[in-house]
């Protein structure tokens, strides 16, 4: 009788989901949900839910469950306003955020496969795991397992204030959403072989801010151990504090000013008192507060540039790179004019050596109407925000690593729609995600075979990256490794290509900027 009722229901309702497998973690019992070949667990817990006293601590153990938990269904993302990521509907938002997706094909614990755990970007202040242009089946089905987190963000993430540093042992604060990532990288380490992982072969993934989170993890003594390999997409942390607008903010002493002015903004003078506000509140006072990561001398002793300059980032095989048009998305709808570029730069970073860096720039990229400002302008935030950052992680990885560099530039052009508001985007920021995800039929554009060909080779790349620490292998062109005699990287166009680093006049050019200002001893400093 079941089977018959089960038909009905098919033809009535259309496909159900159909349970998976059930496995046994620390916590207790979980059930996933089988689509097609691989099985999903949605949102486990990693760590207990990080509210009340636990409220800007360190992760604690997620809490055990009696009987069998359902992983069917995403649960609330970290508290966040909108969506980073343009036409993507916003999730149900909660302080008991911190739980992580599996995608697998394994049908035991036997299997051994490679982990591949994905960072979300979006700010700092954005962005969960569950969004479904992340979404790990189509890797999955390429024999890896595809892991996806939620991590504390904006001020519930990154907050540093005098008590917080005075209550805890290592006398730190504000990197909640670094020590979140740490943790849901010991719970994998821990529990991933119940789904078929291999403990011993995790890859660290992530894009824009999540890139960043992945040179801090290379770069935090911490997180030592917890992975094996790291891709990184169109982020780094590498640039000296005293060239941003706010170089106190970067360190420990700054953050704290910081959450200090935060308290006074909320009418609260105690760490006690900022814990009884409601999250409601404390969302709507998030940009008063510290909202990214900083040096501070626990999570990340060192910046990323020293650590890695000096041999101590932890040593993995590495696959980054950048897109040709990173800042045109990010630019939409700014009305950049010839008359007033250099202007806008210097306002746009408020130091007053980039009137001079500016103009310096124009010789390179000279713009003689609005139209090629507006192109230029995005060069320049092409290169600085994103572009340098990639190519000095490449280089000093080379120099003062023994593993090896695979350097990537994505110039490919989506076909978006005619008149949408994408229309002239080119290979902006974030478009080649739906490639390496192999998610190009979540968007009904006109998709060419070419399309579709670069799709296949990306994800395989990146799959064989996370298999064996290099993305080479059978049914692609071969990829050499980047090293300091020869930056030569693969460029994703209609076809996948080995060329030198673009861009190069620029890129040198910040370079030497950038290192002028990482010699100074203060902000202030000539």
């Amino acid at each position: 009788m079941y089977p018959r009722v089960m038909v009905l229901l098919f033809f009535l309702f259309g496909a159900l989901p159909v349970w998976g497998q059930t496995v046994r973690i620390e916590s207790g019992l979980i059930e996933g949900v089988r689509e097609g070949d691989i099985t999903v667990y949605k949102s486990i817990p990693f760590a207990a839910p990080p509210v009340g006293s636990l409220r800007w601590k360190a992760p604690e153990r997620a809490l055990p469950w009696k009987g069998v938990r359902p992983a069917d269904s995403f649960g609330p993302i970290c508290m966040q306003t909108g969506a980073s990521v343009p036409g993507v509907a916003t999730e149900p938002v909660n302080e008991d955020c911190l739980t992580l997706s599996i995608w697998t094909g394994s049908n035991s614990g036997d299997e051994k496969l490679p982990v591949m755990v994905w960072i979300p970007g979006g700010g700092y202040t954005q962005e969960s795991g569950s969004m479904p242009l992340y979404w790990g089946d189509a890797l999955a089905r390429r024999g890896v397992i595809v892991v996806t987190l939620n991590y504390r963000v904006g001020v519930f993430g990154f907050l540093a204030h005098p008590e917080l540093t005075r209550e805890t042992s290592h006398k730190s604060s504000g990197n909640y959403g670094v020590l979140d990532q740490i943790a849901a990288l010991t719970w994998i380490k821990r529990n991933i072989p119940a789904f078929g992982g291999d403990p011993r072969r995790v890859t660290i993934w992530g894009q824009s801010a999540g890139s960043m989170s992945v040179s801090i993890l290379m770069a935090s003594p911490i997180a030592r151990g917890l992975f094996h390999r790291a891709i990184g997409e169109s982020g780094g942390f590498f640039e000296p504090p005293a060239a941003t607008a706010n170089p106190e903010g970067w360190n420990l002493k700054g953050a704290e000013l910081q959450g200090l002015a935060f308290a006074a903004y909320n009418g609260v003078t105690s760490l006690a008192e900022l814990r009884r506000l409601p999250p409601e509140q404390i969302l709507k006072a998030n940009r008063s507060g510290t909202t990214h990561p900083i040096v501070d001398r626990y999570v990340l002793p060192k910046d990323p540039y020293e650590a890695f300059s000096a041999g101590r980032q932890n040593d993995v095989p590495i696959l980054i790179g950048s897109n040709a048009d990173e800042a045109k998305p990010l630019l939409a709808g700014r009305n950049i004019r010839l008359a007033t570029f250099a202007e806008d730069i210097v306002r746009a970073f408020p130091v007053e050596s980039f009137r001079e860096l500016a103009s310096m720039y124009l010789a390179i990229y000279p713009a003689s109407t609005d139209a090629q400002a507006r192109e230029t302008r995005a060069k320049f935030e092409r290169d600085l925000r994103f572009g340098w950052d990639m190519w000095t992680w490449g280089r000093i990885q080379a120099k003062t690593g023994k593993s090896k560099v695979f350097y990537y530039y994505f110039q490919h052009s989506p076909p978006y729609p005619a008149g949408s508001t994408s229309a002239d985007w080119g290979a902006g920021h974030w478009q080649e995600l739906r490639y390496v995800f192999d998610h190009l039929h979540q968007e009904p554009w006109s998709w060419t075979a070419a399309d579709h060909e670069l799709a296949n080779t990306m994800a395989t790349y990146w799959t064989n990256f996370a298999e064996q620490g290099n993305p080479n292998g059978e049914g692609v062109p071969t990829w050499p490794d980047f090293t300091s005699a020869r930056e030569q990287l693969m460029r994703f166009d209609r076809v996948a290509a080995v060329s030198g680093v673009p861009n190069l006049e620029g890129l040198k050019l910040f370079d030497y900027f950038y290192g002028i200002f990482r010699k100074a001893v203060t902000p202030n400093t000539k």
